[in-house]
């Protein structure tokens, strides 16, 4: 069994921090894990009546490109259910409200040394909304393109290399699938 016998926070920032755990390994033996916990976050494959799914393209530092991505965001709001994350989410992204929701999926990003879970909602019947009260556009989303593509478009960026953003790339595939064979999905107030 593995057993955290020792663990030393090494940084605490905005959005995540590192820890250091020593961890004891069932055949013997102990090891060193660093850790990066992370409040998780939600994304949102956003289906017109068209069958187009909204997608933008924001800069992201950490590899100096614009990636082809889902609205997505945070689970930063203290107490927020993860439904209402996406819904805030798809609102001040991308100024829409949706009327029906589903899960598609929730998976954890990195698992070899970080805690992020993050859940996949399929939203349609989807209308134009205000950004919420005291929601600012800056930083990165000033520059943010937003785009409606057909999913089956969408679904070849990622076999051609053009989406490479992780939970797009789960999230477009997972609602290819769920319109071609209708599987039994969780409820939409899973919580995770």
């Amino acid at each position: 069994m593995y057993e955290v016998l020792a663990s030393e926070e090494v940084y605490s920032g905005r959005v995540i921090s590192l820890r250091r755990d020593t961890v004891a390994m069932p055949e013997g033996g102990t090891s060193v894990r660093e850790v990066v916990a992370h409040p998780g976050a939600v994304g949102v494959v956003a289906l017109d009546e068209d069958g187009a799914v909204v997608m933008l393209k924001q800069y992201r530092h950490p590899i100096g490109e614009h990636l082809w991505e889902l609205p997505a965001g945070l689970r930063d709001a203290e107490g927020e259910p993860p439904l209402e994350t996406a819904k805030r989410e798809l609102a001040e992204e991308v100024g829409l409200a949706a009327e029906r929701w589903q899960l598609l999926t929730t998976s954890y990003s990195t698992p070899g040394f970080c805690d992020e879970q993050v859940g996949l909602y399929l939203a349609e019947g989807l209308s134009t909304v205000d950004r919420p009260e005291g929601f600012t556009v800056e930083h990165e989303e000033l520059d943010m393109t937003v785009e409606r593509v057909p999913l089956d478009t969408a679904v070849q960026m990622v076999f051609d290399g053009t989406v490479r953003n992780a939970l797009a790339v789960i999230g477009l595939l997972a609602a290819a699938r769920a319109r071609t064979s209708s599987p039994q999905l969780r409820p939409v107030d899973t919580g995770f």
